[in-house]
């Protein structure tokens, strides 16, 4: 009697049959060079001239060492996500949006990245709050950024992603990946007008201040103005930018 219900409770397990296809090569080229590629354009300075940014198929093929048909494949995913579009008779562009877009997008920016803040203040260590004066510690008083702008506005832009990094939230993260593309452009084109830069360092220091002291309400109020600040910049002197 033991012997059947051990046998009833403990069936012999069968390999199951599982109609699963064998990966082919091409797919995952295909995938490769989607990541590929989309972490190349993220990286791009798509807003540094007013000329638009063109890929070349044959050369991407060249560069990343595989045949053309997974580069189209890995085009089309990437102009499905909108990272770029395919122009007859002219080839592949980055996609750039417009002024109203781009306001659009700081303001999203503002409200992910003054959540951001509120969470730092309540799950961050004080060392890491404390590092992000880092990012500002060659500029001051006797290396006024104004001096210094390339250098300046790289700290600018790893400040701000060191925010939502240090929010430990993947959605803030993965949501603020999707249009730093743009907003990065955006506050590189504006970072080196006067009346944006002279309030620039002041700023980033107050955030940082009042993260270190827990200030939830007043560390979410800053970094919020300070970003929408940029947007009512792009609003009002969107069109001189490039000229």
């Amino acid at each position: 009697m033991s012997t059947e219900k051990t046998s009833k409770a403990l069936p012999i397990m069968a390999e199951a049959d599982i109609a699963i296809a064998r990966i082919a090569p091409e797919t995952s080229f295909k995938n490769k060079a989607y990541e590929a590629l989309r972490e190349a354009i993220l990286k791009m300075d798509i807003y540094a001239s007013p000329e638009p940014v063109m890929l070349d198929e044959r050369a991407l093929s060249e560069r990343l060492g595989v045949s053309r048909t997974p580069i189209r494949e890995a085009i089309a995913m990437l102009e499905q996500d909108g990272f770029v579009k395919t122009v007859p008779r002219r080839g592949i562009v980055v996609v750039r949006r417009t002024k109203s877009e781009i306001v659009d997008m700081i303001r999203a920016w503002a409200a992910l990245e003054s959540m951001a803040a509120r969470m730092i203040t309540t799950i961050a260590r004080k060392k890491d709050i404390t590092a992000l004066r880092d990012y500002f510690k060659d500029f001051g008083k006797d290396r006024p950024p104004q001096e210094h702008i390339e250098e300046y506005s790289k700290a600018n832009i790893a400040f701000h992603q060191a925010l939502i990094s240090l929010s430990e939230s993947p959605v803030l993260v993965d949501m603020t990946n999707d249009i730093l593309l743009h907003v990065r452009g955006y506050r590189q084109l504006t970072i080196g007008r006067t009346d944006r830069i002279a309030a620039s360092l002041p700023e980033h220091l107050a955030i940082i201040e009042a993260l270190e002291e827990r200030n939830t309400e007043l560390a979410e109020k800053l970094a919020r103005d300070h970003t929408l600040g940029l947007a009512t910049y792009v609003e009002t002197h969107g069109q001189e930018l490039f000229s």
